[in-house]
């Protein structure tokens, strides 16, 4: 069993950055891959970046590519998410979520096994 915590969300203005944090209690295994989706109101969930505990491969949506960066911390069990350059257009709830072995897509919202509460981003314009 693997809980989830996300911290780090708030209220930023167009163009500034914001860092955001998962905990992760229980065993992660090298198998695991660990995600941030993000769901704003009125939208479906949508997948933002993965990370694999194995090797640190990391996939990213085409709308943050150059701005955001997933790291690992595996002596921690964290992952962070940096967001430079934050739009508008990047306000919802961000979860942090992962997927025991995915056998799918890590871009898919089925392949995830446990997720965190999540926290909210507004970005103002």
């Amino acid at each position: 069993q693997v809980q989830l915590e996300e911290s780090g969300g708030g209220l930023v203005q167009s163009g500034e950055s914001l860092t955001l944090s998962c905990a992760a209690s229980g065993v992660i295994y090298s198998s695991y891959v660990l995600a941030w989706f993000r769901q704003a109101p009125g939208k479906e969930r949508e997948f933002v970046v993965s990370v694999s505990w194995r090797n640190y491969k990391r996939s990213y949506t085409d709308s943050v590519k150059g701005r955001f960066t997933i790291f690992r911390d595996a002596a921690e069990n964290t992952v962070s998410l940096q967001m430079n350059s934050l739009d508008p257009e990047d306000t919802a709830v961000y979860c942090c979520a992962a997927a025991v072995s995915p056998d799918s897509s890590p871009a898919a919202v089925r392949a995830y096994d446990y997720w965190g509460q999540g926290t909210q981003i507004t970005v103002s314009s």
